[in-house]
């Protein structure tokens, strides 16, 4: 007799995570349905026993119905509610599992789960069902990529070197450890940077924004503090920009601080003897006034006259030891100058003998005209005088024998410009650039006229003091004219009264108490 081979039993259905979330949906329904006839008939129980209620009348029965269908159902609707994060959960997890479904899936960004805090966990199922996503490949590539960026990273933080990378909207995007950077209350990066030139980062980039596609500029001893703060660091800067790149500006800074910093030494050193100076350059003058008053009448002419060349000489010694340590006020930030009404033409007679003096000694030919009806400045006499001097005394020097140097003024504006021109042997425009920095000197000039490299720095200081400006035009071969200005003092008059005669009302500092004159970049 045959057997008959039993059936194979069919092939067992994968569970699916779809199917979850009905089946538990039942089983809650059901669930709750029992319990609260189990609950209910409990409770008819106990007022049956205790009399509370008459099980022979039959509006006893419809109110227990009553009860039960109602508390069922407020039951079911709380139910339901609870379980709806479960019910988003499972349709978040069927959507990352991949399984056929025409489930929904619940977004991240609705309103209720950010109210509830339910937006992380479905942001987490999901970032995670994207990075299963990623082939073995892309993963080795990702690897690689981040391995090389964070070579790429530890290397340029071990150079002695400053990176800064900015976007379009110059928020810095990298920094290295060596770049002058510090966060803000706001949390936003900001570049420790102060320019003395008027191409300041800030102007550089505007200028690149208006006008370039692809630029290059290069800063030399720009400092992240001013002189006589700790940590100040000073440094030659590269920036390259390129429009419309993701790294639109990259900056490059080189510290240099070594070598510049014995300069501005040197410049401290300088700024104390000159204090040490000025007490006994004091004494000296206050001497010569009372020798002047007291001889006066029994001094023959040429004695009375060289009298007087003392008490020039004394006092315009005096006015440079000041200047000097204008000089160093300056760098720290805290110069000074008392203004008044004055004219050009004034303050040229002060200095014109010995100007005069020193283009005939050298063989030189000197043609001043500034005119008497130039409307008058603000301006402390002495420091002016200082600059002019510096200014005619170059030309002077850098002029060719029997050459031309003329000195002329106008008004342009508000200002009154002046210009002291030669037509020596001119500079090439790599000298020009650097020809205002502190002890700044090119190598033709070291060679063949002596000096200290500051003087052109101190004009710088005293204009800008004045709120004025200074700079150069110059061809090699042709020479070169130096032209500065000073405000009209009309047009600060009121400023001056208020502040006293203080430069204070002519230099605006800005928010962070900075001297517009000095531009400090805030990235």
């Amino acid at each position: 007799m045959a057997v008959e081979e039993p059936q194979k039993k069919a092939a067992k259905q994968p569970v699916m995570v779809r199917d979850y979330w009905p089946r538990f949906n039942r089983y809650a329904i059901v669930l709750t349905i029992l319990m609260q006839i189990v609950m209910t008939l409990i409770i008819a129980c106990v007022l049956f026993m205790t009399g509370v209620i008459d099980a022979n009348r039959a509006y006893t029965w419809i109110a227990l119905l009553a009860v039960l269908v109602m508390s069922t159902g407020l039951n079911l609707i709380l139910v339901n509610q609870l379980l709806i994060p479960l019910k988003d959960l499972t349709s978040a997890l069927t959507h990352a599992s991949k399984e056929p479904t025409n489930i929904t899936p619940p977004n991240p960004n609705a309103r209720h789960f950010e109210r509830d805090g339910f937006k992380p966990l479905l942001q987490l199922i999901y970032q995670l069902a994207s990075d299963e996503d990623v082939s073995d490949d892309d993963k080795k590539k990702m690897a690689a990529s981040t391995s090389e960026v964070t070579q790429l990273v530890t290397a340029l933080n071990n150079t002695n070197a400053g990176f800064i990378v900015m976007n379009a909207q110059q928020d810095i995007l990298y920094a290295n450890t060596q770049a002058p950077v510090h966060t803000d209350p706001n949390g936003k990066k900001v570049v420790d940077l102060i320019f003395d030139d008027d191409t300041t980062l800030t102007k550089w980039l505007i200028d690149c924004e208006e006008n370039a596609v692809h630029a290059d500029h290069t800063w030399l001893r720009v400092a992240n503090k001013i002189t006589g703060e700790e940590g100040r660091k000073i440094y030659d800067i590269t920036a390259s920009y390129q429009k419309g790149s993701e790294a639109e500006v990259v900056i490059m800074l080189f510290e240099r601080t070594s070598d510049y910093q014995p300069e501005d030494d040197d410049l401290d050193f300088i700024a104390f003897a000159a204090h040490e100076l000025r007490g006994p350059i004091t004494v000296i003058r206050g001497y010569l006034d009372v020798l002047n008053d007291e001889l006066a009448e029994r001094l023959e002419d040429d004695q009375h006259e060289l009298l007087e060349r003392l008490i020039v000489s004394a006092n315009r010694l005096s006015s440079y030891v000041n200047n000097i340590l204008n000089a160093s006020r300056y760098d720290r930030r805290h110069l000074k100058v008392l203004l008044r009404q004055d004219s050009l033409s004034d303050i040229y007679d002060m200095i014109s003998d010995d100007m005069q003096l020193r283009a005939s000694s050298q063989n030189r030919m000197l043609s001043v005209s500034i005119p008497k009806d130039l409307p008058t400045v603000a301006a402390d006499r002495g420091s002016i005088s200082e600059v002019l001097s510096n200014l005619i005394d170059n030309a002077v020097k850098y002029s060719n024998e029997g050459g031309l140097v003329n000195v002329s003024a106008r008004k342009d504006g508000d200002f009154v410009k002046v210009a002291v021109e030669d037509h020596g042997i001119g500079m090439p425009s790599s000298v020009v650039s650097n020809l205002f920095h502190k002890f700044y000197r090119s190598h033709r000039s070291r060679e063949t006229v002596a000096g200290t490299g500051i003087g052109l720095y101190i004009c710088k200081a005293i204009v800008e003091s004045h709120g004025g400006t200074i700079g150069v035009r110059s061809a090699e071969g042709e020479g070169s004219t130096f032209e500065f200005s000073l405000p009209i003092y009309s047009t600060v008059a009121d400023k001056l009264t208020a502040s006293q005669g203080s430069n204070e009302g002519l230099i605006e500092h800005n928010e962070d108490g900075w001297i517009k004159n000095h531009a400090m970049y805030r990235g």
